[in-house]
């Protein structure tokens, strides 16, 4: 797997299916041990729900508009909380993907 220095951290570059992925759990790690609570509080930004609709919209003939409404309506409110996981099964968002556990 290969990898990149950014800010003197290492991310992670996956490549799946042709693509190169970069970790967020790495760029998280930079920011905090808990890098799962800043993934959370990034996903449930309205700034990057529309990013991320958008590149879906742009790459993805399957991305369900629908359902990426539904999150930019309630995104930035205190309630609302959004994981990749649940961004990517209510969407089918190719854009981000999961991977449990250690990778490397």
């Amino acid at each position: 797997m290969a990898k990149i220095k950014v800010l003197n951290s290492e991310i992670s570059v996956v490549k799946l299916n042709e693509a190169d992925y970069i970790s967020i759990t790495d760029i998280a790690k930079h920011k905090t041990d808990d890098s799962s609570a800043v993934i959370g509080n990034w996903m449930r930004n309205r700034n990057t729900i529309d990013f991320l609709g958008l590149w879906e919209t742009l790459y993805n003939q399957n991305f369900k508009p629908l359902e990426f409404e539904g999150f930019k309506k309630n995104a930035g409110l205190n309630a609302f909380t959004l994981s990749p996981l649940k961004w990517i099964t209510n969407t089918d968002a190719i854009g981000i993907i999961v991977k449990s556990g250690s990778y490397a």
